[in-house]
């Protein structure tokens, strides 16, 4: 059966490191016959959430911007993708905010299969622990949330380092998987 992945591209580069983990990922899950969406959430005009809770009285976020496009695809697919470099041991700006602004509507997305894609300059698996905590955390407040897979790209610092590591054939194979 075709699922609708939607995957968001956390990376501001494009065709960065955990961008290109992301196109691999689409690959495969387009080879095996899903309906894929990628969006580079840095190409996206996302404010940053004010809590000022306009969402619980109106139903609807008080900033007119792009997020309301991706979290109406947020709820509407049913395999979620998170991608990021790692920033100082965590998830980056643009997700964060992506991941912020969803509480407008944040108990209509349910019962999805979560991936995790992460990319460092560190070596050490453990340098990704708070990253993929930032993304489990979000899960954890997903009704029905499904972790299904991890990629980690270490040792990438330099834009296209990842081409040369195994995380682009696990990222592809994971896809596959779907």
């Amino acid at each position: 059966m075709s699922k609708k992945v939607l995957i968001l591209s956390g990376s501001p580069r494009k065709n960065g490191n955990s961008d290109m983990l992301c196109n691999e990922f689409m690959r495969g899950a387009a080879e095996a016959g899903h309906q894929v969406e990628k969006i580079r959430v840095q190409e996206k005009k996302i404010g940053y959430c004010m809590g000022c809770y306009a969402c619980v009285e109106k139903g609807e976020c008080a900033i007119k911007d792009d997020m309301a496009e991706i979290l109406q695809k947020m709820i509407d697919c049913d395999v979620m993708v998170l991608a990021s470099p790692v920033y100082f041991y965590s998830i980056d700006a643009q997700l964060k905010a992506v991941i912020d602004r969803s509480v407008a509507r944040w108990t209509e997305v349910k019962d999805k299969e979560f991936y995790y894609i992460a990319t460092a300059a560190d070596e050490e698996i453990e340098s990704a622990d708070t990253t993929l905590a930032c993304f489990r955390g979000y899960a954890d407040c997903v009704e029905g949330a499904k972790e299904m897979g991890v990629v980690l790209g270490m040792g990438c610092y330099q834009k296209g380092e990842v081409k040369d590591k195994k995380a682009m054939t696990e990222a592809y194979e994971m896809g596959k998987n779907v």
